[in-house]
């Protein structure tokens, strides 16, 4: 009966250790997720001021005739 018992602890250990990877995996794809989308912000950011553009529409001057 001793053997029957240590299998259930190792399968406890197991089942648990697989859990805990589950969220530690879960965790790091948040922290990527939060990244991701802040150093997408600031790059949209970055390349409007760089091209000259502004958020604020401009009136056109004249005609071109």
């Amino acid at each position: 009966m001793a053997k029957k018992a240590r299998a259930t602890l190792q399968k406890l250990e197991k089942e648990r250790a697989r859990q805990q990877k589950q969220l530690d995996k879960a965790q790091r794809r948040l922290v990527v997720k939060t990244q991701r989308t802040s150093s997408t912000t600031r790059l949209e950011d970055d390349e409007l001021e760089s091209d000259g553009m502004h958020p604020v529409p401009h009136a056109v001057p004249g005609t071109l005739a």
